[in-house]
């Protein structure tokens, strides 16, 4: 029988637990074990975002991952990587209240789920404006973007993009660096 959880049962459940979590549909859904160049790829996009939000004086926040996305009452995501805009969160908070980038690291486990399901979810949140999927076995990042009613994809793998709202432009030299790993 699956374990079924409201938004604040889940938070108490997933205190006790040694491995992280996300809830899809109320459920616990256990991550995957990260791989070292996931680690990798995922810091440089945090850093990446940090500097260009720092840099452009905007009233925003690069965050790395262990900050979730609520997208309903039943689901919240735990990306690699967000932008949240508007007033600083404060301390203790767990939840972005108005991400505008989302970055998701592909890894062999999550790849299907992160561009399917995750795609058409975060998109669910009216404030999400970019959903960035970044290859971590090629360099390659697919950029979803909103565009009206419509979203928009394109695949980037050298040069820039540009990510408005919020007005910063993200490097794909700067999240794949060195291609040693």
């Amino acid at each position: 029988m699956a374990l079924r959880l409201t938004r604040e049962e889940f938070h108490r459940w997933a205190e006790g637990q040694t491995q992280r979590y996300e809830r899809v549909g109320g459920e616990p859904v256990a991550m995957s074990l990260e791989r070292i160049q996931h680690v990798r790829i995922k810091s440089r996009v945090w850093a990446a975002l940090d500097r260009a939000v720092r840099e452009g004086g905007l009233d925003c926040e690069a965050l790395g991952d262990g900050v979730t996305i609520e997208v309903d009452e039943d689901t919240d995501y735990e990306p690699d990587a967000l932008v949240n805009c508007g007033p600083r969160l404060p301390p203790d908070a767990i939840a972005a209240t108005d991400p505008v980038i989302v970055v998701e690291v592909l890894s062999p486990s999550t790849q299907s789920v992160d561009s399917s399901e995750k795609l058409a979810d975060y998109f669910r949140v009216p404030s999400i404006q970019h959903y960035l999927i970044v290859r971590s076995r090629r360099q390659e990042i697919i950029h979803h973007r909103r565009s009206g009613d419509e979203i928009v994809s394109r695949t980037v793998n050298v040069g820039a993009i540009r990510l408005d709202p919020p007005g910063i432009v993200l490097n794909v030299a700067d999240v794949y660096g060195g291609r040693d790993g």
